[in-house]
Protein backbone atom coordinates (compact mmCIF):
# COMPACT_ATOMS: atom_id res chain seq x y z
CA UNK A 1 0.00 0.00 0.00
CA UNK A 2 1.70 3.44 -1.04
CA UNK A 3 2.66 5.61 1.90
CA UNK A 4 2.86 9.76 0.92
CA UNK A 5 4.83 10.47 4.15
CA UNK A 6 2.53 13.78 4.63
CA UNK A 7 1.83 11.81 8.80
CA UNK A 8 -1.51 10.35 8.71
CA UNK A 9 -1.01 6.98 8.53
CA UNK A 10 -2.59 4.56 10.55
CA UNK A 11 -1.08 1.03 10.97
CA UNK A 12 -3.96 -1.29 9.57
CA UNK A 13 -4.74 -2.41 12.93
CA UNK A 14 -5.66 0.92 14.33
CA UNK A 15 -7.41 1.70 11.21
CA UNK A 16 -9.74 -1.85 11.78
CA UNK A 17 -10.44 -1.52 15.69
CA UNK A 18 -14.00 -1.87 16.45
CA UNK A 19 -16.18 1.12 17.07
CA UNK A 20 -19.06 -1.16 18.35
CA UNK A 21 -19.60 -4.44 20.32
CA UNK A 22 -20.76 -6.08 17.06
CA UNK A 23 -18.17 -4.68 15.37
CA UNK A 24 -15.80 -6.87 17.85
CA UNK A 25 -14.17 -10.02 17.27
CA UNK A 26 -13.66 -13.10 19.47
CA UNK A 27 -14.47 -13.50 23.66
CA UNK A 28 -17.91 -14.63 23.28
CA UNK A 29 -17.87 -16.09 26.36
CA UNK A 30 -17.26 -12.81 28.00
CA UNK A 31 -19.46 -10.56 24.79
CA UNK A 32 -21.76 -12.89 23.55
CA UNK A 33 -25.65 -11.93 23.56
CA UNK A 34 -27.02 -12.12 27.87
CA UNK A 35 -23.19 -12.75 28.88
CA UNK A 36 -22.78 -10.84 31.85
CA UNK A 37 -19.76 -8.13 30.47
CA UNK A 38 -22.04 -7.40 27.53
CA UNK A 39 -25.14 -6.78 30.22
CA UNK A 40 -22.79 -4.59 31.97
CA UNK A 41 -21.63 -2.52 28.71
CA UNK A 42 -25.03 -1.96 27.57
CA UNK A 43 -26.08 -1.22 30.69
CA UNK A 44 -23.85 2.29 30.52
CA UNK A 45 -22.48 1.34 34.31
CA UNK A 46 -19.59 0.10 33.77
CA UNK A 47 -17.05 -0.99 36.65
CA UNK A 48 -13.76 -1.07 37.69
CA UNK A 49 -11.70 -4.49 35.61
CA UNK A 50 -8.75 -5.74 34.71
CA UNK A 51 -8.64 -7.48 31.44
CA UNK A 52 -6.19 -10.27 31.39
CA UNK A 53 -5.27 -12.59 28.31
CA UNK A 54 -2.43 -12.70 25.59
CA UNK A 55 -1.33 -10.06 23.23
CA UNK A 56 -3.67 -8.72 20.31
CA UNK A 57 -7.09 -10.16 22.28
CA UNK A 58 -8.57 -6.84 22.47
CA UNK A 59 -8.07 -5.70 25.76
CA UNK A 60 -7.69 -1.77 24.40
CA UNK A 61 -10.07 -2.08 22.56
CA UNK A 62 -12.85 -3.63 25.14
CA UNK A 63 -11.68 -1.05 27.32
CA UNK A 64 -12.42 1.82 24.85
CA UNK A 65 -16.20 0.34 23.75
CA UNK A 66 -16.91 0.16 27.93
CA UNK A 67 -15.59 4.21 28.07
CA UNK A 68 -17.41 4.48 25.06
CA UNK A 69 -21.09 2.96 25.92
CA UNK A 70 -20.66 4.84 29.13
CA UNK A 71 -20.48 7.90 27.59
CA UNK A 72 -17.37 8.74 29.78
CA UNK A 73 -13.65 10.30 29.28
CA UNK A 74 -11.31 7.74 28.64
CA UNK A 75 -7.60 8.20 29.71
CA UNK A 76 -5.06 5.93 29.01
CA UNK A 77 -1.32 5.13 30.44
CA UNK A 78 1.36 2.84 29.96
CA UNK A 79 2.71 1.46 32.70
CA UNK A 80 6.06 1.10 31.07
CA UNK A 81 5.72 4.97 30.28
CA UNK A 82 3.82 6.42 33.00
CA UNK A 83 5.38 7.85 36.17
CA UNK A 84 4.09 9.66 39.65
CA UNK A 85 3.51 12.88 37.62
CA UNK A 86 1.53 11.28 34.88
CA UNK A 87 -0.97 9.33 37.90
CA UNK A 88 -1.45 12.99 39.28
CA UNK A 89 -2.54 14.36 36.22
CA UNK A 90 -4.95 12.00 35.28
CA UNK A 91 -6.67 11.85 38.87
CA UNK A 92 -6.76 15.87 38.56
CA UNK A 93 -8.60 15.98 35.44
CA UNK A 94 -10.71 13.40 36.69
CA UNK A 95 -11.52 15.23 39.44
CA UNK A 96 -12.47 18.17 37.31
CA UNK A 97 -15.07 16.35 35.93
CA UNK A 98 -16.39 15.09 38.90
CA UNK A 99 -20.40 15.46 38.82
CA UNK A 100 -20.80 15.89 35.35
CA UNK A 101 -18.51 12.86 33.35
CA UNK A 102 -17.34 9.65 34.53
CA UNK A 103 -13.60 9.14 33.81
CA UNK A 104 -12.55 5.47 32.60
CA UNK A 105 -8.50 5.42 33.32
CA UNK A 106 -7.35 2.62 31.22
CA UNK A 107 -3.64 1.63 32.76
CA UNK A 108 -2.11 -1.05 29.61
CA UNK A 109 1.00 -3.85 31.06
CA UNK A 110 -0.47 -2.56 34.62
CA UNK A 111 1.66 -5.69 35.61
CA UNK A 112 4.75 -3.36 35.10
CA UNK A 113 3.68 -1.25 37.78
CA UNK A 114 5.34 -2.02 41.51
CA UNK A 115 2.90 -2.63 44.51
CA UNK A 116 3.46 0.78 45.41
CA UNK A 117 2.38 2.34 42.49
CA UNK A 118 -0.69 -0.03 42.24
CA UNK A 119 -1.82 1.65 45.36
CA UNK A 120 -2.17 5.22 44.57
CA UNK A 121 -5.08 4.29 42.45
CA UNK A 122 -7.02 2.74 45.74
CA UNK A 123 -8.55 5.83 47.02
CA UNK A 124 -9.96 7.15 43.84
CA UNK A 125 -11.34 3.72 42.57
CA UNK A 126 -12.83 3.57 46.06
CA UNK A 127 -14.55 7.12 45.70
CA UNK A 128 -15.52 6.58 42.05
CA UNK A 129 -12.92 9.49 40.74
CA UNK A 130 -12.14 6.92 38.71
CA UNK A 131 -12.93 3.56 37.06
CA UNK A 132 -9.90 1.90 36.34
CA UNK A 133 -9.39 -1.13 33.81
CA UNK A 134 -6.02 -2.55 33.55
CA UNK A 135 -4.60 -4.83 30.74
CA UNK A 136 -2.13 -7.38 31.51
CA UNK A 137 -0.80 -10.15 29.84
CA UNK A 138 0.58 -11.84 33.40
CA UNK A 139 -1.51 -13.27 35.98
CA UNK A 140 -3.03 -10.99 38.31
CA UNK A 141 -3.01 -12.98 41.05
CA UNK A 142 0.87 -12.61 41.33
CA UNK A 143 1.38 -9.01 39.51
CA UNK A 144 -1.72 -6.94 40.75
CA UNK A 145 -2.25 -5.83 44.12
CA UNK A 146 -4.84 -7.67 46.43
CA UNK A 147 -6.25 -4.37 47.42
CA UNK A 148 -6.70 -3.35 43.63
CA UNK A 149 -7.67 -6.73 43.34
CA UNK A 150 -10.73 -6.72 45.65
CA UNK A 151 -11.81 -3.22 44.34
CA UNK A 152 -12.22 -4.47 40.12
CA UNK A 153 -13.72 -7.34 38.32
CA UNK A 154 -10.79 -9.88 36.58
CA UNK A 155 -12.26 -10.48 32.90
CA UNK A 156 -9.61 -13.73 31.31
CA UNK A 157 -9.25 -13.17 27.59
CA UNK A 158 -8.56 -16.04 24.73
CA UNK A 159 -6.45 -16.39 22.25
CA UNK A 160 -8.63 -15.20 19.24
CA UNK A 161 -9.57 -18.70 17.02
CA UNK A 162 -8.75 -19.43 13.63
CA UNK A 163 -12.28 -18.32 12.64
CA UNK A 164 -11.99 -15.37 14.98
CA UNK A 165 -8.97 -14.44 12.71
CA UNK A 166 -10.59 -15.40 9.60
CA UNK A 167 -13.43 -13.34 10.21
CA UNK A 168 -11.28 -10.19 10.77
CA UNK A 169 -8.92 -11.06 8.04
CA UNK A 170 -12.08 -10.87 5.32
CA UNK A 171 -12.82 -7.93 6.91
CA UNK A 172 -9.69 -5.97 6.45
CA UNK A 173 -9.89 -7.66 2.31
CA UNK A 174 -13.24 -6.17 1.74
CA UNK A 175 -13.51 -2.74 3.74
CA UNK A 176 -12.08 0.10 1.42
CA UNK A 177 -12.04 2.46 3.61
CA UNK A 178 -10.94 1.02 6.18
CA UNK A 179 -9.00 -1.72 5.30
CA UNK A 180 -7.47 -3.01 2.21
CA UNK A 181 -10.60 -3.30 -0.01
CA UNK A 182 -9.31 -0.60 -2.16
CA UNK A 183 -6.50 -2.94 -3.18
CA UNK A 184 -8.47 -5.62 -4.63
CA UNK A 185 -6.25 -8.07 -2.84
CA UNK A 186 -6.66 -11.55 -3.41
CA UNK A 187 -5.03 -14.13 -1.04
CA UNK A 188 -4.06 -17.31 -2.19
CA UNK A 189 -5.31 -20.93 0.00
CA UNK A 190 -1.80 -21.40 1.30
CA UNK A 191 -0.89 -17.98 2.04
CA UNK A 192 -4.13 -17.34 3.95
CA UNK A 193 -2.95 -20.80 5.83
CA UNK A 194 0.02 -19.33 6.09
CA UNK A 195 -0.86 -15.79 7.58
CA UNK A 196 -3.80 -17.12 10.35
CA UNK A 197 -1.17 -19.95 11.43
CA UNK A 198 1.31 -17.19 12.11
CA UNK A 199 -0.90 -15.05 13.79
CA UNK A 200 -1.24 -17.38 16.32
CA UNK A 201 -4.20 -16.08 17.82
CA UNK A 202 -3.04 -12.45 18.01
CA UNK A 203 -5.05 -10.24 15.76
CA UNK A 204 -2.86 -7.56 15.89
CA UNK A 205 0.23 -9.52 14.44
CA UNK A 206 -2.06 -10.80 11.90
CA UNK A 207 -2.92 -7.47 10.56
CA UNK A 208 0.62 -5.77 10.56
CA UNK A 209 1.93 -9.24 8.56
CA UNK A 210 -0.83 -8.66 6.42
CA UNK A 211 -0.02 -5.13 5.44
CA UNK A 212 3.27 -5.79 5.14
CA UNK A 213 2.43 -8.40 2.61
CA UNK A 214 -0.24 -6.04 0.82
CA UNK A 215 3.12 -3.96 -0.31
CA UNK A 216 4.79 -6.96 -1.50
CA UNK A 217 2.03 -8.26 -3.72
CA UNK A 218 2.29 -8.89 -7.07
CA UNK A 219 -0.20 -7.42 -10.16
CA UNK A 220 -3.28 -9.52 -10.04
CA UNK A 221 -3.72 -11.60 -13.41
CA UNK A 222 -7.24 -11.61 -13.52
CA UNK A 223 -8.08 -8.27 -11.78
CA UNK A 224 -6.81 -5.50 -13.28
CA UNK A 225 -5.34 -2.87 -10.73
CA UNK A 226 -5.94 -5.62 -8.14
CA UNK A 227 -2.72 -7.50 -6.29
CA UNK A 228 -2.11 -11.33 -5.55
CA UNK A 229 -0.57 -12.87 -2.93
CA UNK A 230 0.89 -15.96 -3.23
CA UNK A 231 2.17 -18.49 -0.67
CA UNK A 232 6.20 -17.52 -1.13
CA UNK A 233 5.52 -14.18 -0.97
CA UNK A 234 3.14 -14.44 2.93
CA UNK A 235 6.42 -17.08 4.14
CA UNK A 236 9.02 -14.37 3.32
CA UNK A 237 7.16 -11.83 5.04
CA UNK A 238 6.01 -13.77 7.77
CA UNK A 239 9.94 -15.69 8.71
CA UNK A 240 10.60 -17.70 11.37
CA UNK A 241 8.00 -19.32 12.52
CA UNK A 242 6.39 -17.06 15.61
CA UNK A 243 5.45 -19.44 19.33
CA UNK A 244 4.51 -17.17 21.88
CA UNK A 245 6.42 -17.43 24.56
CA UNK A 246 7.36 -15.35 27.63
CA UNK A 247 10.75 -16.24 29.39
CA UNK A 248 9.88 -15.05 32.37
CA UNK A 249 6.01 -14.64 32.70
CA UNK A 250 3.37 -17.15 33.19
CA UNK A 251 3.02 -18.58 29.82
CA UNK A 252 6.77 -20.08 30.26
CA UNK A 253 5.86 -21.60 33.85
CA UNK A 254 3.07 -23.05 32.09
CA UNK A 255 4.59 -24.91 29.08
CA UNK A 256 7.19 -26.02 31.34
CA UNK A 257 4.45 -27.33 34.21
CA UNK A 258 2.83 -29.05 30.99
CA UNK A 259 6.19 -30.82 29.78
CA UNK A 260 6.71 -31.75 33.49
CA UNK A 261 3.42 -33.33 33.58
CA UNK A 262 3.61 -35.21 30.50
CA UNK A 263 6.77 -36.50 31.21
CA UNK A 264 5.30 -37.50 34.64
CA UNK A 265 2.10 -39.24 32.65
CA UNK A 266 4.56 -41.33 30.71
CA UNK A 267 3.45 -39.85 27.12
CA UNK A 268 7.04 -39.30 25.12
CA UNK A 269 4.95 -37.81 22.13
CA UNK A 270 3.74 -34.96 24.43
CA UNK A 271 6.44 -34.64 26.15
CA UNK A 272 8.87 -33.96 22.60
CA UNK A 273 5.58 -31.46 21.71
CA UNK A 274 5.99 -29.29 24.81
CA UNK A 275 9.95 -29.71 24.80
CA UNK A 276 10.04 -28.47 21.16
CA UNK A 277 7.63 -25.71 21.54
CA UNK A 278 9.82 -24.37 24.82
CA UNK A 279 13.29 -24.86 22.49
CA UNK A 280 11.21 -22.99 19.53
CA UNK A 281 10.09 -20.47 21.46
CA UNK A 282 13.61 -18.98 22.41
CA UNK A 283 13.79 -21.22 26.22
CA UNK A 284 17.10 -21.76 27.57
CA UNK A 285 17.90 -25.19 26.73
CA UNK A 286 19.70 -25.49 29.91
CA UNK A 287 16.52 -24.61 32.26
CA UNK A 288 15.24 -27.45 30.14
CA UNK A 289 18.00 -29.57 31.15
CA UNK A 290 18.02 -28.83 34.69
CA UNK A 291 14.23 -29.38 34.95
CA UNK A 292 14.89 -32.80 33.47
CA UNK A 293 17.31 -33.27 36.49
CA UNK A 294 14.50 -32.44 38.83
CA UNK A 295 12.03 -34.96 36.93
CA UNK A 296 14.25 -37.58 37.59
CA UNK A 297 14.79 -37.69 41.23
CA UNK A 298 11.47 -36.68 41.81
CA UNK A 299 8.93 -38.66 39.04
CA UNK A 300 10.80 -41.61 38.90
CA UNK A 301 13.48 -41.83 41.41
CA UNK A 302 14.61 -45.78 42.17
CA UNK A 303 12.33 -46.82 39.94
CA UNK A 304 14.85 -46.24 37.80
CA UNK A 305 17.64 -44.60 38.72
CA UNK A 306 19.27 -44.50 34.94
CA UNK A 307 16.75 -41.74 34.49
CA UNK A 308 18.88 -39.62 36.89
CA UNK A 309 22.26 -40.51 35.12
CA UNK A 310 20.85 -39.81 31.66
CA UNK A 311 19.11 -36.28 32.71
CA UNK A 312 22.75 -35.32 33.79
CA UNK A 313 24.75 -36.66 30.99
CA UNK A 314 22.38 -34.74 28.63
CA UNK A 315 23.17 -31.74 30.79
CA UNK A 316 26.91 -32.26 29.98
CA UNK A 317 26.24 -33.21 26.34
CA UNK A 318 24.50 -29.70 25.55
CA UNK A 319 27.11 -27.38 27.50
CA UNK A 320 29.72 -29.08 25.14
CA UNK A 321 28.09 -29.34 22.02
CA UNK A 322 25.16 -26.37 22.14
CA UNK A 323 22.47 -25.90 20.10
CA UNK A 324 21.35 -27.57 17.64
CA UNK A 325 23.24 -30.78 18.26
CA UNK A 326 23.12 -30.56 22.13
CA UNK A 327 18.96 -30.82 22.05
CA UNK A 328 19.10 -33.95 20.05
CA UNK A 329 20.15 -35.42 23.83
CA UNK A 330 17.45 -33.41 26.02
CA UNK A 331 14.90 -35.02 23.30
CA UNK A 332 16.51 -38.17 24.43
CA UNK A 333 16.63 -37.67 27.92
CA UNK A 334 13.10 -36.71 28.09
CA UNK A 335 11.74 -39.43 26.15
CA UNK A 336 13.39 -42.12 28.30
CA UNK A 337 12.13 -40.62 31.33
CA UNK A 338 8.13 -40.36 29.85
CA UNK A 339 8.83 -44.11 28.87
CA UNK A 340 10.43 -45.21 32.47
CA UNK A 341 8.81 -46.41 35.66
CA UNK A 342 7.95 -43.60 37.61
CA UNK A 343 7.77 -43.35 41.49
CA UNK A 344 7.35 -40.77 43.38
CA UNK A 345 8.44 -42.54 46.68
CA UNK A 346 11.78 -40.61 47.65
CA UNK A 347 10.14 -37.30 46.86
CA UNK A 348 7.51 -38.27 49.60
CA UNK A 349 10.01 -39.43 51.77
CA UNK A 350 12.19 -36.53 51.58
CA UNK A 351 9.36 -34.12 52.22
CA UNK A 352 7.92 -35.70 55.40
CA UNK A 353 11.25 -36.35 56.49
CA UNK A 354 11.79 -32.56 56.43
CA UNK A 355 8.87 -31.59 57.97
CA UNK A 356 10.08 -34.17 61.34
CA UNK A 357 13.45 -32.56 60.82
CA UNK A 358 11.74 -28.76 60.99
CA UNK A 359 9.15 -30.19 63.45
CA UNK A 360 10.89 -32.30 65.94
CA UNK A 361 13.12 -29.63 66.99
CA UNK A 362 16.90 -30.26 68.34
CA UNK A 363 17.07 -34.27 69.13
CA UNK A 364 20.21 -35.93 70.80
CA UNK A 365 21.76 -38.22 68.32
CA UNK A 366 21.74 -41.54 70.88
CA UNK A 367 25.31 -41.71 72.44
CA UNK A 368 25.93 -45.32 70.49
CA UNK A 369 25.42 -43.59 66.86
CA UNK A 370 27.96 -40.75 68.37
CA UNK A 371 31.40 -41.00 66.45
CA UNK A 372 34.05 -41.61 69.76
CA UNK A 373 37.90 -40.22 68.34
CA UNK A 374 39.09 -39.45 71.96
CA UNK A 375 39.43 -41.58 75.21
CA UNK A 376 37.02 -39.15 76.95
CA UNK A 377 34.47 -39.53 74.68
CA UNK A 378 34.71 -43.07 74.73
CA UNK A 379 34.84 -43.25 79.06
CA UNK A 380 31.52 -40.93 78.65
CA UNK A 381 29.80 -43.68 76.55
CA UNK A 382 30.25 -42.32 72.93
CA UNK A 383 29.87 -44.95 70.63
CA UNK A 384 28.93 -47.99 73.35
CA UNK A 385 26.69 -50.25 72.25
CA UNK A 386 27.46 -49.69 68.46
CA UNK A 387 26.75 -52.78 66.14
CA UNK A 388 29.23 -52.55 62.96
CA UNK A 389 26.86 -53.79 60.19
CA UNK A 390 29.50 -55.23 58.07
CA UNK A 391 29.84 -57.65 61.17
CA UNK A 392 26.27 -59.12 61.45
CA UNK A 393 24.79 -61.85 59.37
CA UNK A 394 24.47 -60.29 55.47
CA UNK A 395 25.59 -57.20 56.81
CA UNK A 396 22.24 -55.88 58.48
CA UNK A 397 22.51 -55.60 62.14
CA UNK A 398 18.90 -56.57 62.92
CA UNK A 399 16.90 -54.53 65.68
CA UNK A 400 19.02 -51.97 65.76
CA UNK A 401 17.61 -47.91 66.27
CA UNK A 402 18.72 -45.68 64.33
CA UNK A 403 16.58 -42.47 65.30
CA UNK A 404 16.83 -40.00 67.80
CA UNK A 405 15.54 -41.67 71.49
CA UNK A 406 11.71 -40.81 72.15
CA UNK A 407 11.28 -40.39 68.49
CA UNK A 408 8.72 -42.34 66.85
CA UNK A 409 9.43 -45.04 65.05
CA UNK A 410 9.33 -43.34 60.66
CA UNK A 411 8.68 -45.00 57.58
CA UNK A 412 9.00 -42.58 54.88
CA UNK A 413 10.31 -44.16 52.45
CA UNK A 414 7.76 -46.70 50.99
CA UNK A 415 8.99 -48.23 47.04
CA UNK A 416 6.67 -48.50 45.01
CA UNK A 417 5.11 -51.81 42.92
CA UNK A 418 7.08 -50.32 39.63
CA UNK A 419 10.67 -51.01 38.02
CA UNK A 420 13.53 -51.38 40.71
CA UNK A 421 11.62 -50.43 43.27
CA UNK A 422 10.09 -53.82 43.35
CA UNK A 423 12.99 -55.40 44.11
CA UNK A 424 14.16 -52.53 46.68
CA UNK A 425 10.64 -53.20 48.65
CA UNK A 426 11.13 -57.03 48.86
CA UNK A 427 14.68 -56.35 50.68
CA UNK A 428 13.28 -53.85 53.30
CA UNK A 429 10.56 -55.80 53.61
CA UNK A 430 12.89 -58.97 54.32
CA UNK A 431 15.45 -57.44 56.78
CA UNK A 432 11.93 -55.61 58.75
CA UNK A 433 10.83 -59.13 59.27
CA UNK A 434 14.56 -59.50 60.50
CA UNK A 435 14.07 -56.58 62.91
CA UNK A 436 10.56 -57.97 64.38
CA UNK A 437 12.38 -61.50 64.64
Amino acid sequence: MTRTGDGTYRPLADRLRPQTLDEYVGQSHLLGQGAPLRRALESGRPHSMILWGPPGTGKTTLARLVAKGANAEFLSLSAVLAGVKDIRAVVEHAKSLRGTRDTVLFLDEVHRFNKSQQDTFLPYVEDGTLIFIGATTENPSFEVNNALLSRARVYVLKALTADDLGSLLDRALSDPERGLGALDLKLDAGARELLLAAADGDARRMLNLLETAADLAAPGAASPGGRRLDTDTMRAVIGSTYVRFDKGGENFYDQISALHKSVRGSDPDASLYWLCRMLEGGCDPMYIARRAVRMASEDIGNADPRALTLSLEACAVYERLGSPEGELALAQAIVFMACAAKSNAVYAAFNAAKADAAGLGSLEVPLHLRNAPTRLMKDIGYGKGYRYAHDEPDAYAAGERYFPDGMPERRYYVPAPRGLEIKIGEALAARRARDRG
